[in-house]
């Protein structure tokens, strides 16, 4: 039988890095500090659905606790003036006490701005989500959404995959298409993938994004692993 590996996981410590950044020597405080993780991906992942969010990092110090929210539309994460925002922070600190009673660093809260949301895998796949709940035919977003990724200058390949009652048919199935090239076995290839769930009325669609934007090569100088610009070619 195959073994399928998570592109991202697959390639942490060469050209990926981990999202949650943080080291702890004692047992109990790595417990709680996966817990608060856990915590306040599940809160931001429900909270921020339809804001077009990419991914969630988490930076910790000995004083602080830093959230990056990389999304497309930053203006409705922030809101006016900044009042969403302040109230996504208050909402988050509330939380992580909640779950953390010892808690004591500084909660802050980072949003930053995605440039190109189509060679995004995280917000190509909320898009399909969005096509499908809107009730459009599932061989219609397919393409339509790969057309529009595959134009992006920097895009190489895309893989679209969907799965469970499509059209409505009583017996579930997969479809999928494919554009340019992704090679999944490549360590330095940057494969970006991601998966979302569509949510309609006779069940839930699954729906699975690949994009691979060119090699990322990487070079060892004095020990230590330095990142090189990518390339498409």
């Amino acid at each position: 039988m195959t073994h399928i590996v998570h592109p991202y996981a697959h390639r942490l410590g060469i050209i990926r890095d981990w999202q949650s950044r943080w080291f702890v020597s004692n047992k109990k405080q790595y417990r709680e500090n996966i817990k608060v993780d856990m915590v306040i991906r599940t809160f931001l992942t429900k909270r921020l659905r339809g804001m077009y969010v990419s991914h969630i990092e988490i930076e910790r110090t000995a004083t602080e606790l830093r959230i990056l929210v990389h999304t497309a539309r930053p203006g409705l994460v922030i809101g006016r003036s900044g009042e969403n925002a302040t109230k996504l922070r208050a909402e988050i600190t509330r939380m992580v006490h909640s779950a953390a009673p010892a808690h004591h660093r500084t909660i802050k809260l980072d949003i930053i701005e995605i440039r190109q949301p189509e060679s995004n895998a995280a917000i190509v796949a909320y898009m399909v989500a969005e096509g499908l709940e809107k009730r459009m035919t599932f061989r219609r977003v397919l393409k339509q959404t790969a057309e529009k990724v595959i134009a992006v200058r920097d895009v190489a390949g895309v893989r679209i995959g969907i799965s469970g009652r499509l059209g409505g048919a009583d017996m579930s199935r997969r479809e999928q298409i494919k554009k340019g090239r992704i090679p999944l076995q490549t360590f330095r290839a940057n494969i970006d993938f991601a998966y979302e769930k569509a949510y309609l009325p006779y069940g839930v669609i699954g729906i699975k994004v690949w994009i691979y934007t060119g090699d990322q090569h990487t070079s060892e100088r004095g020990g230590v692993r330095v990142r090189l610009a990518p390339r498409t070619s």
